[in-house]
């Protein structure tokens, strides 16, 4: 695929020296054997309240499950590197505003749970189901674009098959999080851009993929607000924009969540429309019938069966 990639500069962004104390936090809890799954928010809640005011017994309590804990718990080295802006004190305790998590054999920062503020960065089940769905459906490729990209593990998964990735997101502190996850894997073939869908991108990428916000979130938080009545508009905009710019040929993998009204999938049907009038092939699959069933306690959902899982693979005409 020589002579197809987008013009996305050949000089990579060097690591803010500020972020520098992140990237080598994650390099010490890699030495020291550190690995964690990161489940549900509403998950997480319930492993918790087995534990109520619990203090953090190892590393995976303090970065994992985000429980205040003692200084002397992670070493002065760690503490020392993480005090100035990553931990805070909780009474006579102290707890981390960053987690640490696995996926394979990358080790991600993100926010620490909860992930209450407006520009928190997520990483889950989503993250783990999306990663795995890259792995399945692209193969070779020139230049990745992973839009909306958050912590930048699912550019990063690809980066071992393209040439170059670029990882995109309008949250800073995600751009923030994601170059760090980029020097951790070594990924000297990945760039990172502060920017909104694919307005990064001058050129046309051969694979665009992405996992955009899907939920409706009354406090608008970026991980998780998808625009719209539903919560799809930004999975919308996403695939449009993509299907327009990608090369002839070019891919894309989209994977986000679908409201289901008296069993009908109203963003299904307009991906049909979308894929029917732009691409060569698609590929619709719902991946899981039911996901985040809390939300629909919210007045937003009233008349929605079920959040179904979508996976778009689509190449264009």
């Amino acid at each position: 695929m020589a002579g197809l990639a987008t013009t996305i500069p050949e000089e990579r962004r060097a690591l803010p020296e500020c972020d520098t104390p992140l990237l080598e936090a994650g390099r010490l809890l890699r030495r020291r054997g550190y690995a964690f799954t990161t489940i549900t928010p509403a998950s997480h809640s319930r492993v918790l309240a087995h534990r109520p005011d619990a203090e953090a017994r190892s590393l995976r309590d303090v970065f994992g499950w985000s429980l205040p804990f003692r200084p002397e718990l992670v070493g002065q080295e760690l503490f020392e590197l993480l005090a100035p802006e990553w931990l805070r004190q909780d009474g006579t305790l102290w707890r981390s505003s960053v987690r640490f998590s696995s996926l394979g054999t990358l080790l991600a920062v993100h926010s620490a749970y909860p992930t209450t503020t407006g520009d928190a960065v997520f990483f889950g089940p989503d993250t783990y189901r999306f990663c795995a769905l890259l792995e399945r459906t692209v193969d070779r490729a020139d230049t990745v674009v992973d839009v909306g990209c958050g912590s930048g593990v699912g550019g990063l998964v690809l980066a071992g098959r393209a040439r170059r990735v670029l990882l995109s997101d309008p949250n800073g502190r995600a751009t923030r999080f994601a170059q760090v996850n980029v020097e951790l894997a070594g990924a000297d073939n990945a760039e990172v851009h502060q920017g909104a869908f694919l307005d990064a991108v001058t050129s046309s990428p051969d694979v665009v993929v992405a996992n955009p916000p899907y939920l409706v979130d009354p406090a608008e938080r970026q991980y998780r607000h998808g625009g719209g009545p539903l919560g799809t508009d930004i999975a919308e905009r996403i695939a449009r924009e993509a299907l327009a710019r990608l090369r002839p040929g070019g891919l894309l993998v989209l994977y986000t969540g679908s409201p289901i009204l008296d069993g009908v999938d109203p963003f299904r049907r307009t991906m049909e429309r979308l894929v029917e009038e732009s691409c060569t092939t698609a590929e619709i699959a719902e991946m899981d019938p039911d996901v985040f069933g809390e939300e629909l306690e919210s007045p937003v959902y009233a008349g929605v069966d079920r959040i179904a899982l979508l996976s778009i693979v689509a190449r264009r005409r």
